[in-house]
């Protein structure tokens, strides 16, 4: 099992979706953890981490991308 954390901005006609809490689970069988956010009535910031096998979080993140999620793969900084 691989984890990776993201940090997701959401357009404003998503906002209202579970797109993280539920459909990644139920599509993709990976397990979403959101660690914090931010969201108002325009846009939505979520920092979250994706537990699964490889495939299905490139395959996850690839399918927020499609629905308009803008992503960037938080990095840790071990070592640096």
């Amino acid at each position: 099992m691989a984890l990776h954390k993201y940090f997701c901005t959401f357009p404003q006609e998503l906002i209202s979706e579970p797109i993280i809490s539920h459909t990644l689970g139920e599509k993709f069988g990976v397990v979403p953890n959101i660690r914090a956010a931010s969201i108002t009535d325009t846009m939505a910031l979520v920092a979250v981490e994706i537990e699964g096998e490889e495939a299905a979080i490139l395959a996850s993140v690839n399918y927020l991308k499609s629905r308009g999620v803008r992503i960037e793969e938080i990095k840790d900084q071990v070592g640096r």
